[in-house]
Parts: structure tokens; C-alpha cells; sequence
């Protein structure tokens, strides 16, 4: 009997080495959740034996325990590493055609894959909902696998320009006349920006302020003219303004007056452009009807220097490419664009269970969904009761070494002291057996 106990000794001393050694090898996995070794009493008993003097029967390992606090964070350069703060699991799928069957990990290191994919490192997919593009608000808590498109928008050529400016009450009259865009000497600020043809191609737009001299006749004071042009492959080249004024060079543009507290006057004020073929614009097979409204927002003309508040292409569009992948603390998936184009792609999946020390552990540092578990509950980032998302952080491992190392040199003396038991077993054992 007492050898039996001895050996159950030295299977739990074995069992709570074989935990601690686990756990000391996996201190650098990221999402790794540490284990305890419980151990029980083995106790037996029956009518032909005293309750009073017997003895227990030795030891059992009634269950290896995972511990589900947090680990601490490490910081990445990457934007789709990403940590729970709080309670939840990313959810993951081995096949993206089968999102239901998915796993929990709390290890959110993720990449794209070739087919711009969010993966782990063994390629499970991470799960997410669709979102309202409108709304920003989750279309479907059905779990996806979560793909970001390399490219964005259709190319849309610029229509309306928005323009928001001061133009220096100061400003003398130009030293040279009539207007000439070649001519630095023949205008005072000059402005320029980037608008697209219906084929997604970049033009330069310029814009041209020239202070009147209103000491000409039938020229009102605080009046400017203001001239555009368009540069293509050949150059740059004159965009007149629809029943606009004229200038020396046949240039047609328009005028903005200001009154003496520096507030435009000019009504409408807004102008629109002839077309672009008109105006003799290559554009090389786009649209040629193409023309420019510019919209005046509330310019001024103060004793400030010249600025540009705002000089804003509310349409025009090129496609854009992948630039930028960001998680918020809420877990949408916001995509940037070269073209300045964002777009929400969905929001990471989150779920939680009743109890995690239910959860089977399948390696790899997932986890799977039982009947003690109970089942997965899904909702959102920094709702109710599951934690916020991280992104560029990873968790580390709950593992607190000191503390393994003492639990290690804990398990030792025991095994030590279970074995000794075993030895003095056998060594009364084999006395008994020499009794002649």
C-alpha cells in the first residue's frame, strides 16, 4: 500500500514538473495563458475498515488549469498586431469557406497574405462582421473571413472647386501689365492643385490673383481678377472663365470685389469654366466636356498676409492603392488609400465564453469552444463586457518566471522526497523478505 502511495507521490511530483516546464518554454509565445497542476487526495474506505486509522491512499492530478489573466503588452511597428485589453478572443477559421468552424486565441499577431488576407502565422483566417459604409455600424454579426482590396474608387474627373482664402488688403498693383501667367511680374499670388480627367489622369491647376489699379476708370476699388489654367503634355494653357472679363493677352477670367470690411460683394460667387477641349487640354481620350466650377467660400480680403484656407476638388477622384491598414480601439478596419480615400472594410470579430478554464486548448495557442465552456457569445470591441482592441501590441505570456522558477525547485523537492519514500518502501520490503 505504502509503495502505491509513494508512486502516486512521484506521479504528481512528475506532472506538476512536466506544467512548470510547459509553461517556463512558452514564456516568449505570444497569447500563451499559463497552467497549474490541481492535485487531489486519494481516500478510501469500507465496512471492514476503521474509519479512525486508515490511511490515505496517495495522490491524484485532478485537473491542469489554465489561467486567463492578462499578460503584459510589447509594442510593434506593426499596425495588425493586436491585444485585448480586457476580456474576449479573436476568432479565427482554418478555412476561409468554413467561417463557422472557427477557433478563440487571445495571440493577435496578423498579417496579410498574397490574396491581401488577414492571417496568422499558420494562415488561419481572422474572423470579422461587414459594416454599414453609411452607418458604420455592423451589418451582420455572421463572422467573415477579413480581406482588404489593394485598390479603391473608380477614377472621376474634378468638377466643383471649393475655395476659402485671404487676399492682402495691402497689395500693390503688378509692375507689369496686361495679365501674362508666364510673367511672375504680372500677377500677385499664384496658386495651384492637383484635379483629375475622367480617365483618373493628374493635371495641374493654376489659379492667378491680380489687384486692380482702381485709379483706372470704371474700376471699383478693392477689386481682384482672377485667371486659371490647366498644364498637360504640351504646357500650360489658358482656362477662360464663361462670360468672364478679358485681359491683354485675350485671357478670360472674372473679378472678386470686396467692400471696405473686406467682405466679398461679388454675386454669384461662384464661376464655371469653358470645357476642357475648348480650352485646347490634351486629354489623350478622356472626357473633353470636362469643365471646372469654382466655388468662392466666404474669401476675404483683410490686412493679413495672402492664405489659402481651403482649395478643395470635391469630385475628382484617381483609383488608389493600398497604403495603410489601422484598427481603431473599437475594431473597425479602416483602410487608407493613395488617391485620400478611406474605407471601413468590417470590424474584427469578438467572443467570449462563461467560463474559459472550460475551453479545450488545441496548441498552437487556440482554443476551442465545450460543453463545460459553454457556448460562444459574439459582439463588439469595447462593448458591454469585452475588452477594447490594440493595434501595433501583442500579449505577451501570463508567465511570471520567478514565480515558475520557485514552483520548479517546489515540484523538485517533492519528486526528491516521493522518490526517498519509494526507497525506504523497498528497502523494508526486501527485510522483510531475508526473514528466515
Amino acid at each position: 500500500m505504502s509503495m502505491n502511495i509513494a508512486l502516486s507521490g512521484l506521479g504528481a511530483a512528475q506532472k506538476d514538473l512536466n506544467t512548470t516546464s510547459n509553461n517556463i518554454a512558452n514564456a516568449n509565445t505570444y497569447g500563451f495563458k499559463e497552467s497549474r497542476a490541481e492535485f487531489a487526495d486519494v481516500y478510501s474506505n469500507s465496512i471492514f475498515s476503521n474509519s479512525k486509522t486508515t490511511t490515505g491512499g496517495g495522490v491524484q492530478t485532478a485537473t491542469v488549469a489554465q489561467q486567463f489573466h492578462e499578460g503584459s503588452s510589447i509594442y510593434t511597428n506593426n499596425p495588425l498586431d493586436l491585444r485585448v485589453s480586457g476580456t474576449g478572443f479573436f476568432a479565427v477559421a482554418p478555412n476561409k469557406a468554413e467561417p463557422a468552424n472557427n477557433n478563440l486565441t487571445r495571440n493577435g499577431a496578423f498579417h496579410l497574405n498574397n490574396n491581401n488576407e488577414i492571417v496568422n502565422s499558420d494562415n488561419n483566417y481572422l474572423l470579422g462582421y461587414e459594416v454599414n459604409q453609411d452607418t458604420n455600424t455592423v451589418a451582420s454579426y455572421e463572422p467573415k473571413p477579413m480581406a482588404i482590396d489593394d485598390t479603391f474608387g473608380q477614377p472621376n474627373m474634378s468638377k466643383n472647386m471649393n475655395i476659402a482664402m485671404n487676399l492682402p488688403s495691402g497689395e500693390a498693383t503688378p509692375k507689369s501689365t496686361p495679365f501674362d501667367f508666364s510673367n511672375p511680374d504680372s500677377y500677385n499670388k499664384a496658386t495651384s492643385s492637383t484635379i483629375y480627367d475622367s480617365l483618373g489622369n493628374p493635371l495641374k491647376m493654376s489659379a492667378y490673383y491680380v489687384k486692380q489699379d482702381d485709379t483706372q476708370p470704371g474700376v471699383a476699388p478693392n477689386t481682384w481678377s482672377v485667371y486659371y489654367t490647366v498644364s498637360d503634355s504640351g504646357g500650360e494653357k489658358a482656362l477662360d472663365v464663361q462670360n468672364g472679363i478679358g485681359s491683354g493677352n485675350g485671357h478670360l477670367g472674372h473679378e472678386l470685389q470686396f467692400d471696405a470690411g473686406g467682405q466679398l460683394v461679388t454675386n454669384p460667387p461662384n464661376f464655371q469654366t469653358v470645357d476642357f477641349q475648348t480650352a485646347g487640354i490634351q486629354l489623350g481620350g478622356a472626357d473633353g466636356t470636362q469643365n471646372l466650377i469654382f466655388n468662392y467660400d466666404e474669401p476675404t480680403q483683410y490686412a493679413a498676409p495672402f492664405e489659402i484656407r481651403k482649395l478643395e476638388d470635391s469630385d475628382g477622384a484617381t483609383t488608389g492603392y493600398l497604403s495603410n491598414v489601422d484598427i481603431d480601439s473599437d475594431g473597425n478596419i479602416l483602410a487608407s488609400y493613395s488617391n485620400g480615400k478611406d474605407k471601413v472594410i468590417g470590424r474584427v470579430a469578438m467572443a467570449r465564453v462563461a467560463n474559459e478554464q472550460g475551453l479545450a486548448q488545441l496548441g498552437g495557442t487556440l482554443w476551442n469552444v465545450t460543453q463545460d465552456s459553454g457556448a460562444a457569445v459574439w459582439g463588439d470591441a469595447s462593448q458591454g463586457s469585452f475588452g477594447s482592441i490594440k493595434n501595433g501590441t501583442l500579449e505577451q505570456s501570463n508567465i511570471d518566471m520567478t514565480q515558475e522558477l520557485v514552483d520548479l525547485i517546489t515540484a523538485q523537492r517533492n519528486f526528491q522526497a516521493s522518490s526517498r519514500a519509494l526507497d525506504v518502501n523497498n528497502q523494508l520490503q526486501q527485510n522483510i523478505l531475508q526473514i528466515r
